[in-house]
């Protein structure tokens, strides 16, 4: 790969580190405040709820584009980053009235000025939050469910109906923190992109669609087939794929039986948690070699199955049984 898409590269990696980090440190604090979502976090059913919710809001998005109410999904996106950073705000500063100021001040931001650092900024809040609120709101066996099925359906959609290609089309334009931009170049300017294309360029130019918050990978200047994907101006990573991951990490530190590491900072973080990190980086790594060569990929499977065998193994190497591992003893 060129310089620029070394730099690139490792600017994504930093955005996926914050938000697992991020969720880290809040899980114990939004456990503490009652923000669990599901009375009984064991519930696998919890699980398909989520999944039921995906589908649906997916459905919406594309009918919204289709009939032209992209503004509303804009409102609707904008409304919720502002809500989630106030998830996060409320949980690390003391006063109320300034967690919400700063809140609205990221719903602000992206109305006003959606330059790419704002989005990036804005979705990692979003992500650590999101990530924490699942984190402690699925157990163990919800969370494999959960990352399990999302994997299959993202490489269904990509792959197969790609239908999240048409949706990534819709959501480039609105320049809304459901992907994460990542510019390979200091001079990038997302305001002053163009993303006016037809379904076939998107698809041709995508290199990564998710099935959550879904986005698609493309050439953020020149289409021209050939030139080196490695050398565009910027690429997106669907928010999800650095969100649905992390839902493993902070599970395993919340629910899994291991001890803790010890880690001041992360209280909670213990070894399977940790090698889910390490297993969302090794399919990071994977992603990013797919996204260089400039193919179509669905990111969950290989982020989710590498979180999900990271977990597993980290489990297995700090003494809990799989059976326990999986979320299955309270069943045998």
């Amino acid at each position: 790969m060129s310089r620029r898409a070394y730099r690139g590269v490792a600017l994504a990696a930093l955005i996926f580190l914050v938000v697992q980090v991020g969720a880290l440190a809040l899980a114990p604090t939004f456990s503490e405040l009652g923000y669990q979502t599901f009375d009984d976090p064991s519930n696998p059913t919890n699980s398909l709820v989520y999944i039921g919710a995906i589908i649906g809001m997916t459905a919406f998005m594309l009918a919204a584009f289709k009939y032209d109410l992209d503004q509303l999904i804009r409102g609707i996106i904008v409304f919720t980053s502002g809500l989630l950073s106030w998830y996060v705000f409320s949980a690390i500063i003391p006063s109320e009235p300034l967690a919400i100021g700063l809140s609205a001040a990221v719903a602000i931001a992206l109305f006003v000025y959606p330059e790419w650092y704002v989005i990036d900024i804005s979705g990692a809040l979003m992500g650590a939050g999101a990530a924490g609120l699942f984190g402690i709101s699925f157990g163990l066996l919800p969370s494999l469910v959960l990352l399990s099925v999302l994997a299959v359906y993202d490489a269904i959609s990509v792959y197969k109906t790609k239908h999240m290609l048409d949706l990534a089309e819709g959501v480039m334009d609105l320049r809304i923190p459901v992907v994460l931009v990542i510019p390979t170049t200091f001079s990038y300017s997302l305001l002053d992109d163009d993303f006016a294309r037809d379904a076939n360029d998107v698809g041709e130019n995508a290199a990564d669609a998710d099935a959550g918050n879904d986005a698609e990978d493309a050439d953020a200047g020149d289409t021209d087939e050939e030139r080196d994907p490695a050398d565009r101006d910027a690429f997106f990573i669907g928010l999800g794929d650095a969100v649905m991951p992390t839902v493993m990490v902070a599970s395993a530190a919340v629910f899994s039986e291991a001890p803790a590491l010890g880690i001041s900072a992360l209280p909670v973080l213990n070894l399977p948690a940790l090698l889910a990190m390490v297993g969302t980086f090794i399919g990071f790594a994977g992603l990013m070699w797919a996204v260089m060569k400039g193919r179509a990929h669905a990111g969950l499977p290989l982020l989710n199955g590498g979180a999900i065998g990271g977990y597993l193994i980290g489990a297995v190497i700090a003494g809990v049984p799989l059976v326990e591992a999986l979320g299955l003893a309270q069943y045998l």
